[in-house]
């Protein structure tokens, strides 16, 4: 195991694909060559293996990492999961610091699988201007679909390099997905006109909905948990200051994740007023047959309640 390698990187045709600046002494090799449809995929997260699924079609196995309803920010792998890692061909992640418990599983030495980061090359979003640390980086890009485009074309490349004799399937799936990407982001804009531009204020549990915000015209007024993550805890001014910023903006509501606590929002709608929405599908899909079953229904499915609850 090489502890000194801080970075796994792959390269095609001299194009960088494969990059995980956060997880280090990960031993990689390439998969052996299996026979089509017979590759072994794991995406971490739900929404991600949709992603995925809607760029291999039917020539891999696909596994979620994280399950429904699961929140990565503060998923603790099991036994179970190294077992599935090490099965494995390809393993894609987020990135961006999203899964940074995967570092002890990855430097395992029975873990050897490559390591596919769809977010790579994608800029992470800077509103204040001072330089970027890797706690502060926000990776929450999937709720731009926009960039999800960055995902899929990352994902289709990686396919063909672990499978080159699926190359016209990958990019001919890849392609019809992004072409639903565009439609699903044409949707979002006329869904988002409904709401007065005065209007587009969120308050959210957690900083997760910035590219979400610059890609459609709003504004985060301030969140309950002051922080990339959902794990952490504000202080009692950070909340006091974030009551006073909700009531000089007259913000209308606090939109809460599916699964988050509801005992902070409550506390600031008794002094603000506001109505809390909860529900919102950020970081997991629902089961198959729910509201929010893949990404693109986890997408509409909480503008619906965004803009239901601004207009």
């Amino acid at each position: 195991m090489a502890n000194s390698n801080k970075h796994i990187i792959y390269h095609h045709l001299a194009v960088l694909l494969f990059f995980l600046p956060t997880l280090s002494g990960c031993q990689t090799t390439l998969p052996a060559e299996h026979d089509p449809g017979q590759y072994q995929i794991v995406a971490v997260e739900s929404f991600l293996a949709d992603i995925t699924q809607n760029v291999a079609g039917e020539q891999v196995k696909l596994t979620s990492l994280v399950e429904y309803g699961m929140d990565p920010h503060t998923f603790e792998p099991t036994p179970r999961d190294m077992i599935i890692l090490s099965e494995s061909d390809l393993l894609i992640i987020n990135g961006a610091g999203l899964e940074t418990w995967l570092e002890p599983m990855l430097s395992q030495e029975s873990i050897v699988i490559p390591v596919l980061e769809a977010s790579a090359g994608i800029t992470p979003r800077n509103p204040s201007g001072t330089e970027l640390l890797d706690e502060s980086i926000d990776p929450h890009f999937w709720l731009d679909p926009n960039l999800v485009i960055h995902y899929v074309e990352n994902i289709r490349d990686g396919l063909i390099v672990m499978d080159p004799e699926g190359y016209d399937t990958y990019r001919s799936n890849a392609d019809g997905y992004i072409g639903q990407l565009k439609e699903l982001d044409a949707w979002i804009r006329t869904q988002v006109d409904q709401v007065a531009p005065e209007n587009r204020l969120l308050v959210t549990n957690h900083e997760s909905f910035g590219y979400f915000a610059d890609r459609y015209g709003f504004k985060i007024i301030g969140t309950i948990i002051p922080s990339v993550s959902s794990g952490s805890t504000p202080t009692a001014l950070q909340m006091t200051n974030l009551i006073e910023m909700i009531q000089d903006a007259k913000v209308r509501a606090i939109f809460l994740e599916a699964g988050s606590n509801s005992d902070l929002a409550e506390t600031i709608a008794e002094e603000t007023g506001v109505i809390i929405v909860s529900g919102l599908l950020t970081h997991a899909l629902t089961e198959p047959e729910g509201v929010g079953g893949t990404y693109i229904d986890m997408m509409k499915f909480n503008i619906q309640l965004i803009v239901d609850a601004l207009k």
